[in-house]
């Protein structure tokens, strides 16, 4: 191929290298001081904050009738009233003790979320009479109790630990299989990058706002490690392919070419996920909504790491 037939990108991403790295690097060091902080924090002791499927505990949802504007209220209000509640006693053992319950008030004091030990069918009703009787009329409907004991628990933390893993590590062995040590190397790191700082933020969300990850934030961070891999692997191949056609060109304007021909469906790609996630979001209701919160964090991260990251560090650790 001629000079004056190569292709001149419209977009050179390695003339934002430095700023995308530095990008980066500030992210990535925010997600260590908070994954680190979360664990010094002695009401977490972890990462990040468990929440229920992890410790164990009864978690108590309820929703107040209260027109179109409810009364002020506050999480310190309700821990002052559980932490005065006398429970009944349950097989001749002592009540637990209310006064660390996890208190949330949600949607403008509309909702409510309690995060208690482990009680049983009596104890939560007490709990659900006596928070009745300071905030009003609760439908009954949306009252909802949710046990998990400590050793489901602990099962359900080692299970998604392990399952984090072996997808992790499935993702390893096919990269390297696939490419050679440098573009494997570059994909792992775009993956470990992408899921720090996925955690990184639900550990700062978990310090500042009393969030707490479950079985389903397991899952969004497999589903994050696929994105991520298979975002970085498209514009590898690209690179790959043009090796030939492009072997005037020195690999950093390879890289070019390639991140301006993948770039247009790279963002058609990630625009096309996140528009159902924002929609889960919005829509969703609480069950759901951490849950697409940490998958539109990874995806968003995932697509930025495969333009911005990736491409750009080739050129410095390959020996082309």
């Amino acid at each position: 191929m001629s000079t004056s037939t190569l292709p001149s990108p419209r977009f050179r991403i390695s003339r934002y290298r430095r700023l995308a790295w530095w990008g980066s690097g500030l992210a990535c060091l925010l997600s260590v001081v908070g994954l680190v902080l979360c664990w010094l924090n002695p009401s977490i002791g972890a990462p990040l904050r468990p929440g229920l499927d992890f410790t164990g505990g009864t978690q108590i949802q309820l929703e107040r009738q209260c027109g179109e504007s409810c009364s002020n209220l506050t999480s310190a209000e309700i821990s002052a009233t559980l932490s005065k509640l006398s429970l009944p006693e349950a097989n001749g053992q002592t009540p637990p003790n209310l006064s660390a319950a996890g208190v949330q008030v949600l949607d403008q004091g509309r909702s409510l979320t309690l995060r208690l030990p482990d009680l049983n069918p009596e104890q939560a009703s007490a709990v659900v009479a006596a928070v009745q009787q300071q905030v009003g009329v609760l439908n009954p409907a949306a009252t909802s109790v949710n046990t998990i004991g400590p050793t489901l628990g602990d099962q359900l933390l080692k299970g998604s630990l392990i399952s984090l893993l072996v997808s992790f590590a499935a993702i390893a062995v096919y990269i390297s299989f696939r490419y050679d040590r440098v573009f494997a190397a570059l994909a792992l790191l775009c993956l470990a990058h992408d899921v720090l700082i996925t955690c990184g933020v639900f550990a700062w969300l978990g310090i500042l706002a009393g969030i707490e990850v479950d079985s389903l934030f397991a899952v969004s961070l497999i589903t994050v490690a696929g994105y991520s891999v298979n975002d970085t692997v498209v514009v590898f191949d690209r690179i790959r392919e043009q090796k030939t056609t492009l072997r005037e060109l020195p690999l950093s304007e390879q890289v070019d070419v390639a991140v301006d021909a993948t770039l247009t469906r790279s963002l058609f790609t990630s625009l096309t996920t996140l528009l159902p996630l924002v929609a889960l979001i919005f829509f969703g209701g609480s069950t759901l909504f951490w849950f697409a919160v940490a998958l539109t964090v990874g995806i968003a991260v995932g697509s930025w790491s495969s333009i911005g990251i990736a491409p750009t560090l080739l050129p410095l650790l390959a020996r082309q």
